[in-house]
């Protein structure tokens, strides 16, 4: 660390408490990774978690003379959020929204996910007008930071345009707030100096008539190279342009502390349908008439698909018939969605654009459906053109995704030219597709930055590229993307001196001495774009795909408490480098000491990472081979022969911790656990010991009910009462028999062994089971009831691998009762408020939807907070306390005041789950159960 920067972290201490900076190999190394293809690795990490910390950094920087880079999720793919000085990262205290005006409006800080806004607005019909592919992991911030687009905001809904207010910081510690009329009064007064220096630059670009013109046509197409600066042109006022130039800057002129943005309408009828070609010219042609048909009949999105893009996913399943044919070298598709506000609009917008298209010749057509299942089909096809290469690229490449625009009449031209540029630089693997509407073009390429010749390959495909789009027909280098570190040294080709020197005195008003953000957007350095390029070597054949976008980040409850699943493969990636090049033996001592804890103990490995990963990367699977097997094998396999015994006992375990008090428990496990972190916590909530499992008679349809070892111990609420009890009793009502199988008090279905890695003791239960399973449905002839989610998973994943015989039909909870209880059943009564929690084993098994439609029935207002995995994750909730705490820290916040039931489908999330919510969180059973209850019955 440089003497600079110790002063700094000196000083910052008195700020901030320290477990929020970090300045230890593991840290630094972890955050010193973004989206993009760049590393440069901080000195400093610091957590900020409120505008006056930020103010306190800002404060320092300037003291001490070092750079700051701000970051919110760290999707940037262009560099833009990496430093190798001091790195700000936003925490929950900036993760905050409000609605106003019904909906028209939304303020928003920069920490919130930009689909959780979305979400925020979807009662209202509404959503925000930047749609970027990374909203789901995206930031407000970095999308306004950004000037995000994607694929249906065009350029008049990005954040330049539905940006109402903006509250910022600068560099000198000044607050900005334009939608409060004192603090912009403020402003004028204090910084006169900087608003004049704007007004200056707006009169000498509206005085160069030729430069202002072309600014304007720049605009109208997808542009984020370089500043903003029709910013100068559109507003009269300095402290609009000073707010809009904003919007773009990536971090570089101040930092964004709360925005207010107009909102647009979320039609709820849409149609696509998927257009092929024989013919390029004509299909961009066919853009163009889209392009004029947009507001008239309702066009919302059109996706270009080049043939080598048709030819990597003609592999993918569900898709029209025609795609699957030979695609020539001139085919090209188009993926094309219609919205309109009611279904009468829409049929109108089909049949126009139906016959707009016919004058075009398409070579064939899907039509277009509304059918919700069949559209997302069609667009997994687009969203396939990523993984296709991420998956296929040799081990050591990356991915780099660059993304420009052309006018929209050179379209042809512009995909024909750069179609020509992979094959002249041998990028064999290079799939081209974009936003056709706006002339933005994609293209995914896999280049290798482990020697000087492919770096010399990728220097000059990008000198081709932007002497091809920015010098042959003046297009945009960075559309959506940013301009970061990768087109910096390219802003002046593009721009020429006289709108580069207007950049640059923009940067030196704002902050003259280049510590926000250095070498992005602006940079005298030729070859910034090839320094500091991430290594990607070898690791492990379970993550080698990975390209470190961060997609899988907000699904991961460790992410922010110890290392997000990104975060773990960049240290593995580095510790099995260092392991095989040897030297660095202290900074791999320090990484391999860390790591146990940080991204092994603290993964609740549930594969959650792996759903939200477009190539499908289960980190978890690598933290649970790297956990190592079992260290007691024959214990393991006792439990697992014994396990009526274990159960009998763990029972036993629960009437005595009743007896001496939960809460007096929890309070003397948290003494002792401060103590040795190998002491499990005992939550004050503990649940009581389950009730004997109930008689089963009667008649009916037969269904084998298998209890599941969790809930054969574990009762629901006070009066000790078992989920079996509430599942006899629904199924019962619905007019099923349900029969236990043999020796049921003895069976597991694996899972506590599984977690374990102690795998003979878990292949000795799932074999246990299947013949039990098998004698009790008769050789698969009846279902089998599978009452606990996270063991539905499990024994549906044993059927799947060959380990349970494959006649046995199975059902996990939310699905038999949806399929087969629920139209059975009257309801009686309904909860006023219910509070959903999806358990990650129902979204493996793709059954969100059916335990969704479960409690919708049992209540008047439904919340379903966006927690993807709760981290009790089996025993972990015990043993690792701080993994459930942190994943359901932003539980409370969003749950309504009046809301005090919850329901999922997995005993152990509930027992985290009521924990952290101060209510109890029941079972899915125990919900219709008594929601389907007569009047006066049990």
């Amino acid at each position: 660390m440089s003497p600079a920067h110790r002063a700094f972290h000196q000083d910052l201490l008195a700020h901030l408490p320290a477990a929020r900076i970090h300045t230890d190999p593991l840290s630094t190394l972890a955050y010193g990774t973004d989206a993009s293809f760049y590393r440069l690795r901080p000195q400093i990490v610091a957590k900020v978690e409120n505008e006056a910390e930020v103010g306190h950094i800002l404060r320092l920087a300037r003291e001490h003379r070092v750079a700051v880079t701000f970051r919110a999720a760290g999707t940037s793919l262009s560099g833009q959020a990496v430093s190798d000085s001091v790195l700000a990262l936003l925490g929950d205290g900036f993760n905050r929204g409000q609605v106003l005006d019904g909906g028209a409006r939304i303020r928003l800080s920069p920490g919130m996910i930009g689909a959780h806004a979305n979400a925020m607005l979807a009662p209202y019909g509404r959503k925000i007008g930047p749609d970027p592919a990374s909203i789901n992991t995206a930031k407000i911030g970095g999308i306004a930071a950004n000037n995000s687009s994607g694929m249906c905001c065009g350029t008049r809904d990005n954040s330049y345009h539905t940006m109402l207010a903006i509250r910022a910081l600068l560099l000198d510690g000044a607050v900005l707030d334009t939608a409060d009329a004192a603090s912009v009064a403020a402003f004028r007064a204090s910084h006169a100096g900087l608003l004049d220096g704007l007004a200056q630059l707006s009169r000498e670009l509206a005085d160069d008539e030729a430069l202002a013109e072309r600014v304007r046509r720049k605009y109208r197409l997808k542009n984020t190279t370089g500043y903003g600066i029709n910013a100068l042109l559109d507003f009269a006022d300095p402290v609009e342009m000073l707010s809009h130039l904003l919007i773009g800057s990536e971090g570089t002129l101040g930092f964004i502390s709360e925005i207010t943005f107009r909102t647009i309408v979320e039609h709820p009828h849409k149609a696509s349908a998927l257009v092929l070609f024989d013919d390029l010219a004509r299909c961009c042609r066919a853009v163009s008439a889209l392009s004029a048909a947009r507001q008239r009949c309702g066009v919302s999105a059109v996706e270009l698909i080049d043939s080598r893009s048709i030819r990597a996913v003609q592999n993918n399943s569900g898709l029209p018939d025609f795609l699957y044919h030979t695609v020539g070298p001139g085919s090209s598709c188009l993926l094309i969605e219609l919205r309109a506000g009611g279904a009468a609009e829409l049929a109108g917008h089909r049949a126009a654009i139906d016959q707009l298209l016919a004058d075009y010749a398409p070579q064939a057509s899907s039509g277009f459906s509304g059918d919700a299942r069949q559209c997302e089909s069609y667009w997994a096809l687009r969203k396939g053109l990523f993984p296709a290469v991420g998956a296929a690229r040799p081990v050591g490449t990356t991915v780099v995704i660059e993304d420009v625009a052309f006018p929209i009449e050179h379209l042809a031209d512009g995909v024909a030219r750069l179609t020509g540029l992979f094959d002249k630089h041998g990028y064999d693997e290079a799939l081209l597709f974009g936003h056709a509407l706006d002339g933005n073009l994609h293209f995914v390429f896999a280049p290798g930055f482990d020697s000087p010749a492919e770096v010399a390959r990728y220097e000059a495909l990008m000198q081709d590229v932007s002497d091809l789009v920015a010098g042959e027909y003046d297009g945009s280098l960075k559309a959506e993307h940013g301009t970061g570190r990768n087109v910096a040294p390219f802003v002046r080709q593009e721009w020429g001196d006289a709108a580069w020197n207007i950049m640059r005195r923009i940067k030196a008003l704002f902050d003259p001495e280049g510590l926000l953000n250095p070498g992005v957007i602006i940079t005298d350095n030729a070859r910034l774009h090839l320094e500091n390029l991430k290594p990607m070597p070898a690791a492990d054949p379970l993550v080698d795909r990975c390209t470190e976008c961060g997609f899988c980040e907000p699904a991961c409850p460790s992410h922010g408490l110890t290392l997000s699943p990104r975060q773990r493969i960049v240290a593995w990636r580095r510790i099995r480098q260092l392991q095989r090049e040897g030297g660095a033996a202290d900074e791999l001592a320090a990484l391999r000491a860390d790591y146990r804890y940080r991204a092994i103990d603290t993964c609740a490995a549930t594969g959650m990472c792996a759903a939200r990963c477009p190539v499908g990367i289960n980190a978890g699977a690598l933290m649970k081979r790297l956990q190592g097997a079992s260290s007691r094998p024959g214990a393991a396999m006792f439990a697992a022969r014994r396990m009526g015994l274990m159960t009998a006992a763990a029972r036993g375990g629960l009437r005595l911790a009743h007896w001496f008090g939960p809460e007096r428990l929890h309070a003397v496990s948290q003494r002792l656990r401060s103590r040795r972190k190998i002491i499990p916590l005992i939550p004050a909530s503990l649940p009581r010991a389950a009730a004997p499992l109930p008689q089963l008679t009667g008649g009916g349809e037969p269904v084998v009910l298998f209890v599941s070892c969790v809930n054969r111990v574990l009762a629901e609420g006070a009066g000790g009462r078992s989920v079996a009890g509430h599942a006899v009793s629904l199924l019962r009502r619905a007019g099923f028999h349900p029969v236990y199988p043999p020796g049921h008090n003895g069976l597991c279905c694996g899972q506590p062994f599984a977690s374990a890695n102690a795998a003979a003791a878990q292949g000795d239960a799932e074999r246990a089971l299947n013949r039990a399973l098998l004698r009790a449905s008769r050789d698969g002839l009846h279902p089998v009831y599978l009452d606990n989610g996270p063991c539905a998973a499990r024994v549906k994943q044993a059927q799947a691998d060959g380990l349970l015989d494959a006649r046995l039909n199975l059902f996990d909870a939310a699905s038999f009762l949806v399929e087969r209880v629920l139209p059975r059943l009257r309801f009686h009564r309904r909860r006023d408020q219910l509070a959903l929690h999806i358990p990650c084993s129902a979204s493996s098994m793709g059954v969100a939807g059916a335990l969704t439609q479960l409690a919708e029935r049992c209540c008047e207002r439904l919340t379903v907070p966006d927690i993807a995995c709760c981290g009790f994750a089996g025993d972990k909730g015990f043993t690792v306390p701080e993994l459930n705490a942190h994943s359901l820290r932003r539980l409370k916040p969003v749950l309504p005041e009046a809301c005090r039931h919850g329901v999922s489908m997995s005993r152990t999330c509930q027992i985290g789950l009521t924990e952290h919510a101060g209510f109890e969180y029941q079972s899915i059973e125990a919900l219709l159960d008594f929601c389907s209850a007569p009047p006066g019955g049990a």
